[in-house]
């Protein structure tokens, strides 16, 4: 084909869509070719011999070598610095022409656009071309593209031929071409795949790996120099080949597994699984599993198997052999091969590490150190008297080993608890009741240890798994002990100064030893009492008042100590409470002790009183309230009764405003009655607009129905 076909048939293919790039593996982010397309130059009358005109950038991405350059144009070329350049002077250039860039690595076209140069004569494609009307057509030609096969991991060189779409028809137009597309040629990854344009010879630019992309669906095509469409698209797929180009690979470097000691031959340990990233359709990805070492190899090299296909980790160990108090160690490691290829010789390998501890079963029972363990304890305490040791075979880390004690004969009382020291598994034998020397002096306990796990069935727990335990109570020196305690006696307020009051009793728990007891007072709060020291009798030294505040709800509470002659002496306390009972010792008073009525009669002149008494019933209520034996008292005043505790004073007439002593004479309801002869204190005071004003009185002013509101609140 001619230079001018070539050119400008390049130019308009670099124009579509379907243009396909041409890349190296090892610079995939560059696109050879052509790194701008279009250039514009300016015309000025003309171009004068040897003065580039513009610069082209390009870069097939190897470095262009070897790169050739021609330009649609005889008169212009392009130099060793990439310049466009004219060959001689130019004045009728045109408004366009092209620049076509190819080696083995690309071969791209770029336009350049005269700006303001004067317009030529039309010229026909067949005179770009500068094809005679005498040249015989190519025949047409139809597309049917066949699946296509590579092989990844190929070497250099590249571009290597894959496969072409088939002409089966004839009669296709010089101006037909053909175009790729789709993933791999111009879509991500770019440039993994070329078409010829003009043959529809399909290459492949660099070397590819099934592992990352498996399967690539492109569409080849034809179209006119204009872009449009004339045949396809077709679908062509081209498969990538599988090499034996990954080893097999454990998800963990190292496994962890448990077999119980004991288990049967066949027990499944572990599984091993292993991955190829090949094709899982061939030998390559189909796995074998081996295991090549055994550390530590006693007591046989191969006490454990694994599938080959399944990756199984089972036991080959008879039950007997496997038994973790016998064994050299608790703990095997297994070194795994696993191989593609299904095992050949050619095959790749990956490694791991396999750890399969023996864990235990609670195949040994616990066994007492000692037959027979001794202590003593001081009667009346408690805590730890013995700590009870066992040995036992099974490991320490779990519960085939953990100790659990009881007691099974010898404490009917319960005076003993026994529990297990965590850190070292002796049993804590303890008291928890005070032990009395008097009502036994030794106790033997008969104590079993058992584990928190049960036994496997072919072993029991034997003689050794009890023991003896002699526990010698020592005597101390007790105190007495008072009976009652406390004591709780009835008495009357007031009696006389010597009055017997109540008995104490204390007895010697030490039965067995002679001993004498002494009394004393430890606590009296009013100092009304007295003991005798021997016989225990207490007597008032003082009199007993109900109304004093050391008595609390009508008791009176003391604290006595009894003290024997022991070696060393030995004490107790034991408490008095004596209710007492009421007498009328004490008289009425009146409250509120000041009053307050208004100087005029018609306003407010009413005053509500009452009484107490700090006696209780029948010695208070209902109180009577009167006024005092002076004359004349009655024309000015009356009384009259409310309710059992108070009573309202009137004031009958005006009195002038000042404050005022009533007498008033108060009388309980005692056997025999108390009367109180007594003064209330009366203020009267000025009242307007429901205001009193007492400060002549003494008072400041008060709101009148403030003070009635009071006053009623009392009563209620």
């Amino acid at each position: 084909m001619e230079f001018g076909t070539r050119i400008f048939i390049a130019f308009l293919v670099s124009q579509v869509v379907c243009t396909g790039a041409q890349e190296e593996e090892e610079k995939a982010e560059c696109v050879p070719g052509f790194q701008e397309k279009v250039y514009q130059v300016e015309y000025s009358g003309g171009f004068l011999k040897d003065v580039p005109l513009l610069q082209v950038v390009f870069d097939d991405c190897a470095g262009n070598e070897d790169a050739e350059f021609e330009v649609s144009n005889p008169d212009f070329l392009i130099d060793k610095n990439l310049n466009l350049v004219p060959r001689r002077d130019v004045i009728d250039s045109g408004d366009v022409m092209f620049v076509h860039g190819v080696n083995v690595h690309v071969d791209d076209m770029a336009q350049v656009t005269i700006m303001g140069a004067p317009s030529r004569s039309p010229q026909t494609l067949r005179e770009i071309l500068g094809l005679s009307d005498m040249m015989p057509h190519r025949s047409k030609r139809a597309l049917l593209v066949p699946p296509m096969f590579v092989p990844e991991n190929q070497r250099a060189p590249f571009p290597r031929l894959i496969g072409k779409s088939h002409v089966i028809s004839s009669d296709m137009k010089e101006d037909h071409i053909f175009c790729l597309m789709g993933r791999g040629a111009d879509q991500d990854p770019k440039g993994v795949f070329s078409i010829n344009r003009l043959t529809g010879d399909v290459a492949v630019s660099r070397a590819l790996d099934r592992e990352a992309i498996a399967y690539y669906h492109l569409q080849v095509s034809t179209t006119d120099l204009s872009g449009r469409l004339v045949e396809g698209p077709v679908d062509l797929d081209v498969s990538v080949i599988d090499q034996n180009d990954n080893r097999p690979v454990f998800k963990e470097p190292r496994y962890s597994g448990e077999v119980l000691e004991g288990s049967p031959t066949g027990t499944t340990v572990m599984t091993m699984t292993a991955y190829d990233a090949d094709d899982p359709n061939t030998d390559n990805a189909v796995l074998r599993y081996i295991i090549v070492r055994q550390l530590p190899d006693k007591p046989s090299p191969n006490m454990f198997y694994i599938d080959p296909e399944r990756g199984d980790i089972v036991t080959v160990i008879a039950p007997h052999q496997l038994d973790r108090e016998t064994l050299p160690t608790t703990q095997y490691e297994l070194e795994i091969v696993a191989k593609d290829m299904a095992g050949s010789e050619v095959g790749l390998t990956g490694t791991a590490t396999a750890t399969i501890t023996i864990t235990d079963r609670n195949d040994h029972a616990p066994e007492f150190t000692h037959s027979l363990f001794q202590a003593s304890v001081n009667e009346g305490s408690t805590g730890v008297v013995v700590n009870l040791t066992v040995d036992d075979r099974d490991d320490p880390a779990t519960g085939a080993w953990r100790a659990i004690y009881s007691i099974i004969n010898g404490d009917p009382n319960q005076n003993f608890e026994i529990q297990t020291n965590l850190d070292n598994n002796e049993g804590m034998l303890s008291v928890v009741k005070p032990l009395d020397y008097e009502s036994s002096m030794f106790h033997t306990l008969l104590i079993k240890v058992e584990n928190e796990d049960p036994l496997v069935p072919d072993v029991v727990y034997g003689p050794s798994s009890t023991a003896t335990v002699y526990i010698t109570v020592m005597d101390v020196n007790e105190g007495p002990v008072f009976f009652p305690d406390p004591l709780v006696v009835i008495r009357r307020e007031n009696i006389p100064v010597g009055s017997f009051v109540a008995m104490l009793n204390a007895s010697d728990p030490d039965y067995l030893q002679t001993q004498s007891i002494r009394f004393t007072v430890l606590r009296d709060p009013a100092d009304w009492l007295i003991v005798n020291p021997f016989k225990g009798n207490v007597t008032t030294r003082a009199i007993l008042d109900r109304e004093s505040p050391h008595v609390h709800n009508n008791q009176y509470t003391a604290l006595f100590m009894a003290t024997d002659n022991g070696s060393p002496p030995a004490s107790g306390t034991g408490m008095l409470i004596i209710t007492l009972e009421d007498e009328n010792d004490n008289a009425p008073y009146v409250f509120p002790s000041v009053a307050r009525v208004c100087e005029d009669a018609k306003d407010m002149n009413v005053v509500v009183i009452g009484g107490r008494d700090k006696d209780i019933h029948p010695n208070t209520d209902p109180f009577k309230i009167e006024l005092g034996k002076q004359p004349g008292l009655e024309k000015t005043w009356k009384i009259s009764r409310i309710n059992d505790t108070h009573s309202q004073i009137m004031l009958l007439h005006s009195l002038k405003k000042a404050n005022y002593n009533l007498p008033l004479v108060l009388t309980d309801s005692g056997v025999p009655p108390i009367s109180n002869n007594t003064e209330l204190k009366v203020q009267v005071c000025t009242c307007k607009k429901n205001r009193m004003d007492c400060s002549r009185a003494g008072s400041i002013q008060t709101n009148h129905l403030l003070l009635l509101g009071l006053v009623l609140l009392s009563i209620l």
